[in-house]
């Protein structure tokens, strides 16, 4: 199993941001989770399982699938399992375990679905991490996978410093063994790797003057998403500590702008294993 230290993830483990992850759970949920059906399935592997906020989700809106949950890194795999056990109805519906998914422990034909949500953006080798989800899944089986598109952001008014900084969130995690823009890429690692029945959506956020509360909502949402890489950033000297306020300051004040609009879209796949 590689060193959970060695995995690139941009946000860090802090329990900020593991609180962060939950938030961010339940905020994308509605958009998520359209369209998805997991109905028919009775054993699901979760790839990149995090603290367990996509399980709850999962087990709650399909109350009659198992759940097992793999993640790389055991803090957020403790995490996980302090989180659900908040949840004493869910208790004997899953399972977690600390693994390389890259090199699954499972016999092949184990699940009959798997779920993948903001995970392959992180990885070095989305391909063989899809290889392994297939290799593990039954005939038949259903996968999800849910990814950015990290190109499609725009904020309006123009922020000069948030773009400088997204810019060089997106180099910094490109450049360490990540891809913010493996959304659009999905459909051919999927055909590639000889799945079946391959669907993609573009899924978007855009808000305008239509729904305003739910703008300010979004902004605020994503400010804590882009902020939390702040730190890091910053000390690897990959932005200076004075754009990273100013794209701060910029963020907060588009968020009260009575004019303002919010962009983004991502992208979610689905595929059946032959």
């Amino acid at each position: 199993m590689s060193d959970p230290k060695d995995f690139p993830y941009l946000h860090g483990f802090s329990k900020e941001e593991q609180d962060r992850l939950i938030t961010q759970a339940q905020f994308a949920e509605q958009i998520v989770y359209d369209g998805v059906n997991l109905s028919r399935v009775e054993h699901l592997l979760e790839v990149g399982s995090g603290v367990g906020a996509q399980s709850e989700i999962l087990l709650r809106r399909f109350p009659k699938l198992k759940l097992t949950g793999i993640e790389l890194n055991p803090k957020q795999l403790e995490t996980a399992k302090a989180n659900l056990s908040q949840y004493p109805h869910l208790k004997g519906r899953y399972d977690y375990q600390l693994m390389n998914a890259g090199h699954m422990d499972f016999n092949s034909s184990v699940f009959d679905g798997a779920f993948l949500c903001w995970v392959l953006e992180h990885v070095t080798e989305p391909k063989k991490i899809l290889s392994e989800v297939r290799r593990v899944l039954k005939p038949g089986s259903i996968v999800y996978v849910t990814e950015v598109m990290n190109s499609s952001f725009f904020l309006d008014p123009y922020s000069p410093n948030l773009w400088k900084y997204w810019m060089a969130f997106n180099d910094y995690q490109y450049e360490n063994a990540g891809d913010p823009f493996v959304g659009a890429k999905l459909g051919n690692l999927l055909l590639e790797l000889g799945f079946t029945d391959i669907q993609t959506k573009v899924k978007s956020w855009h808000i305008d003057n239509r729904h305003p509360d739910e703008r300010r909502e979004t902004i605020d949402y994503w400010t804590e998403l882009l902020m939390s890489a702040k730190n890091l950033l910053v000390s690897d000297k990959v932005i200076d500590e004075e754009t990273a306020e100013l794209a701060h300051q910029e963020l907060r004040q588009v968020a009260r702008d009575p004019n303002a609009v919010f962009f983004y879209s991502f992208v979610q796949a689905s595929a059946r294993v032959i």
